[in-house]
């Protein structure tokens, strides 16, 4: 991915994107800029909307309390969703926003929640999730938002997942395997489209275990001799991935 100017302030926006389009901001956008960032007429921001890749746009003050913004010259191209997709049982909002946002940050193209035994809320609000999603993206020069996806059961997400995610590897990360080294469990395997599915706090049933390690298109892989919290999980089998399968290769 090519550098991105860290410095300037990044904004998601909805409108479609092209030099010379001019995007009116609510209240809340104008007051975000201009007091809370104290960006002044003229001064510069970096947009995306996830499809038009990323522009410079102005500030064009209308007064105290509202602006708008002025498209100029594309600065990036859009870039397409990684082909990395993040399963997770839910938790509760304070570590699920973190959870969200790492996730993100370590190339997940798709989130969503998977209701398991012994899933701590099966309630999950999925603007809140998007809106930790697209802030990550801010933050980190992301260009391609990821798509969040509806809740489902563990049950019924193995039994459609050839039909729907044909070729697509599900990794779960299992604290029941015989050795605790992640590498040994990706060795042989081809790289190509994946998946990682993250358990909760009191880990998978073993019933689940079994559910899971009779699909042919399932790999279990531990994470390490130590327990982890599903958040600390999460960023670390993405990273491992990531790695040996994914695009830091």
């Amino acid at each position: 991915m090519p550098r991105y100017e860290f410095r300037m302030q990044r904004l998601f926006v909805e409108p479609d994107l092209g030099p010379g389009a001019a995007l009116p901001l609510d209240r809340a956008q104008s007051n975000y800029l201009l007091n809370v960032l104290r960006l002044k007429d003229g001064d510069e921001v970096l947009l995306f909307n996830g499809r038009d890749g990323e522009w410079r746009a102005a500030i064009r003050q209308e007064g105290r309390k509202q602006a708008s913004l002025v498209v100029g010259e594309r600065t990036r191209a859009q870039a397409p969703l990684p082909d990395l997709h993040y399963l997770f049982a839910p938790l509760k909002h304070a570590r699920l926003d973190y959870m969200a946002q790492k996730a993100v940050e370590m190339g997940a193209g798709m989130l969503r929640p998977v209701v398991t035994r012994h899933t701590q809320s099966a309630r999950v609000n999925l603007e809140r999730m998007r809106a930790n999603a697209v802030e990550a993206c801010e933050q980190c020069g992301v260009l391609a938002v990821p798509e969040i996806r509806e809740p489902v059961s563990l049950e019924v997400l193995l039994q459609g997942w050839e039909a729907s995610e044909p070729g697509r590897r599900l990794v779960f990360c299992d604290e029941g395997e015989a050795s605790q080294n992640p590498l040994d469990a990706l060795q042989g395997l081809e790289r190509g489209p994946l998946a990682v599915l993250i358990g909760p706090e009191g880990g998978f049933s073993e019933e689940e275990r079994t559910l899971l390690r009779a699909r042919p298109f399932v790999t279990p892989m531990p994470l390490g001799p130590r327990v982890l919290r599903a958040d600390t999980a999460a960023v670390a089998a993405l990273a491992v991935l990531q790695a040996v399968l994914g695009d830091w290769r």
